[in-house]
């Protein structure tokens, strides 16, 4: 019987930083970047101050999603959340398996976005979440179909289309990156 951990921070490289969002110090920084237009749009979270609050101290205190807060040479760039697919629902919409990883990431300031920053941080992120986990094979990602930045984002960083999943709130882009550059056996 496999034994699940908590999904564990991403080990990135210089110069990039990693920590984990806390519910008091990073909330206004959360809350800021999910009401950004180009965040809303698509994560559909432009949520009060309050219930962010409660979703970042959630995440932290549960085994399913660990919210991060990713750097650049110093500076924050992105919101992060790390989670396990056995435990999303995005379980039951692929074939999955039980050490697969998940994220999601934001770039917040729209400064920063088109710059390649943002296939930059996936890679990273990626590569991150494979060193910190051994037994992960590969990291998903589901970015809205509509959302043609993230999706090219994605594959430029090296995730893999494997084909569109329906999803509650949408379609979205089944987004593979592989510890290896050949796809494993299911």
């Amino acid at each position: 019987m496999t034994v699940l951990t908590a999904p564990p921070m991403p080990a990135v490289a210089s110069p990039w930083t990693v920590r984990v969002a806390d519910g008091e110090d990073d909330v206004a920084i959360v809350h800021r970047w999910n009401s950004e237009p180009h965040v809303a749009e698509y994560w559909h979270q432009a949520w009060p101050i309050e219930r962010w609050r409660a979703e970042l101290n959630r995440q932290r205190e549960g085994d399913h999603s660990l919210p991060c807060l990713l750097a650049l040479d110093g500076g924050d760039l992105a919101y992060v959340e790390v989670y396990r697919v056995a435990r999303d629902r995005l379980a039951e919409h692929c074939a999955t398996r039980a050490h697969d990883l998940g994220v999601h990431i934001a770039i917040g300031d729209p400064a920063r976005t088109g710059r390649g920053t943002g296939r930059a941080a996936l890679r990273a992120v990626a590569q991150g979440l494979l060193a910190a986990d051994p037994l992960c094979d590969r990291v998903l990602a589901e970015p809205d179909v509509g959302n043609v930045r993230s999706v090219r984002a994605f594959a430029a960083a090296g995730f893999v289309s494997e084909g569109q999943v329906l999803l509650p709130d949408k379609r979205a882009e089944l987004m593979i990156h592989y510890r290896t550059t050949e796809e494993p056996l299911p």
